[in-house]
């Protein structure tokens, strides 16, 4: 009987304590939790970040093409892997959840970032040339440039009636050029649904010129 009674003792083991439950509506976790990040939208201090090292890569060549004039240089910048695509995301982001048909690239490094850009945002590519470049039939438009008169064409078939259009060149300086584009665009029934530049020189107040219609430059020069 003894034995037996030992036995029975040692398998009375104690059971594990059990956790009271957490009350309707309390947190269990006391942390403040972050906030989601939105996807494409990048912090305030990375965004600065990347931008500066875009603009570290845009080189200043004086008295070019004429005495007198500060020439924004983008071919470092081009030949920069990260500073390229820090560009490319950035201009692609503000089209998130948009639909663009077609990016319309201005002659000639606007096609360097056009076709770029029209692939990743899965739309067709149109370039905009100078006369006398595209083999077939083309709308032409006269603008005005501070220094004389200009000429740009497009193929007549390029867009579609009420396309959604994204107009983009390298640089932003009077808006002459890009307004032109914008205008080649309006005559096939399509519509401009922003512009988009690598450099934009405020001073110049090419921006004024194309609004209403937005505006997106990546590296500013007021």
């Amino acid at each position: 009987m003894a034995a037996r009674k030992r036995t029975a003792a040692k398998s009375q083991k104690p059971l594990p304590a059990r956790s009271s439950p957490t009350p309707r509506g309390v947190e269990r976790d006391k942390q403040p939790k972050a906030a989601p990040r939105r996807r494409g939208v990048m912090s305030p201090a990375v965004e600065f970040d990347r931008l500066s090292y875009v603009r570290n890569l845009v080189r200043d060549v004086p008295d070019f093409p004429t005495p007198g004039i500060l020439f924004r240089d983008i071919t470092p910048l081009l030949a920069d892997p990260k500073a390229f695509h820090i560009v490319l995301d950035a201009i692609t982001e503000r089209f998130m959840g948009e639909h663009i048909d077609a990016v319309v690239g201005i002659e000639s490094r606007g096609f360097i970032f056009g076709g770029a850009l029209a692939a990743r945002l899965n739309a067709s590519f149109v370039p905009v040339r100078k006369p006398g470049k595209l083999p077939h039939r083309t709308d032409k438009v006269s603008y005005s440039l501070e220094y004389g008169e200009s000429e740009l064409e497009m193929h007549r078939d390029s867009l579609s009636e009420g396309a959604s259009v994204l107009v983009v060149d390298d640089l932003l300086a009077t808006g002459g050029t890009a307004a032109a584009a914008g205008e080649l665009v309006y005559r096939q029934g399509a519509h401009v649904a922003a512009y988009a530049f690598g450099v934009e020189l405020a001073s110049l107040s090419g921006r004024e010129r194309l609004t209403p219609t937005p505006v997106i430059s990546i590296v500013r020069y007021d």
